[in-house]
């Protein structure tokens, strides 16, 4: 599934195309995704101009005078900028055709993403509205975390990834900052140190901010808005390498699973 640097690397990828642009029409040649499509976004849309565009958590948010369109890309979904005369494809479902003779295609062949229309604050709405921090924020610091943990004995990893408090610290990424803070993805939350806790969220940022800058990490089914797969994948150091040596200790790295996801990291390291 694309995660938070894939979402901010396309958004970053179509913007300078779009902004300040109108629309003049929107193709829907499939609507059916996770939710509905709004049959009449062309309405909605038709000549309006395209203010802003921000990330919140993994949606996308483009700011229009009277509203905004989020969008999710699910576990397969991307936004390309083409040509408005670019012939579509199997799996790319809508079309939303600029002034500039460019058009923004949503393309997702497990069609498990969203393209919704949000009027008034689209942090009210009720897939943003109890979501935790943005990990880049000045909210999602060590005395947030040490403070939500206290009692919980649920996994640090599974903590983490926990949306209420940080945002889009997905899979890879927590296995990577658990591993770069030392940290037993298996131990509890609550026995985790306040200086560990501060080490973690250093990372996370730092992870994070190095996937955005090499273009997100490569995915079976994710492709940046240029069609190139990311390269974040060629320095991971645990996740996706089970059974390989830690490229610090050389220990073999163990793999299990946590909250029905996979997790590597190294016992020798990681404690």
């Amino acid at each position: 599934m694309p995660e938070l640097p894939e979402v901010v690397v396309t958004l970053q990828g179509v913007l300078p195309y779009i902004l300040g642009k109108k629309i003049s029409h929107v193709t829907i040649r499939n609507g059916n995704l996770r939710w509905p499509v709004p049959k009449d976004l062309s309405v909605i849309l038709n000549n309006r101009k395209l203010e802003s565009g921000r990330q919140r958590s993994k949606y996308m948010l483009f700011r229009f005078p009277h509203g905004h369109m989020m969008i999710h890309l699910g576990m397969s979904g991307n936004l390309r900028v083409l040509p408005d005369d670019s012939l579509p494809e199997k799996h790319d479902h809508v079309d939303i055709f600029f002034d500039n003779k460019v058009l923004l295609r949503y393309s997702d062949p497990r069609r498990f993403g969203s393209i919704l229309w949000v009027e008034g604050n689209p942090e009210e709405h009720k897939l943003l509205r109890n979501l935790g921090p943005e990990p880049f924020s000045a909210e999602f610091d060590a005395s947030r975390l040490y403070s939500l943990s206290r009692g919980k004995v649920i996994s640090v990893k599974q903590f983490l990834m926990d949306n209420k408090n940080v945002v889009g610290v997905g899979n890879i990424y927590a296995n990577e900052a658990l591993f770069l803070s030392g940290i037993n993805p298996k131990k509890a939350a609550g026995r985790i140190s306040f200086p560990a806790y501060g080490a973690l969220v250093f990372n996370v940022i730092e992870v994070l901010s190095s996937a955005i800058e090499q273009g997100g990490t490569t995915l079976q089914d994710f492709s940046g808005n240029d069609g190139k797969s990311g390269y974040f994948k060629q320095e991971l150091y645990v996740y996706g390498r089970g059974g390989k040596p830690c490229l610090k200790c050389t220990s073999l790295l163990r793999e299990i699973r946590l909250g029905q996801r996979s997790s590597v990291y190294c016992s020798t390291c990681q404690k």
